[in-house]
């Protein structure tokens, strides 16, 4: 039983990859503590956002990723 989580973008550079596989369920407090301090430190941003199973949360501390899905963690857009 495993949650995919996908780093995007600076993430990804933080993480020192573009996805891991992580023990189901997966809730808010269990991200932070499974991937990276400096990513979990970026994560906390208000800027950040987070993706479970295709569908962006209003609230990170509500996820609560089941067996099979996957978490997407996106870093604040830039561009012009």
């Amino acid at each position: 039983m495993a949650v995919t989580v996908l780093f995007l973008g600076p993430l990804r550079d933080l993480a020192g990859a573009e996805s891991g596989e992580f023990p189901a369920p997966l809730d808010w407090e269990g991200l932070l503590s499974v991937v990276a301090p400096q990513v979990a430190e970026q994560l906390q941003q208000e800027r950040v956002n987070v993706a479970c199973a295709g569908k962006v949360l209003v609230d990170k501390a509500t996820l609560n990723a089941q067996d099979g899905d996957e978490v997407a963690l996106l870093p604040p857009v830039s561009g012009g």
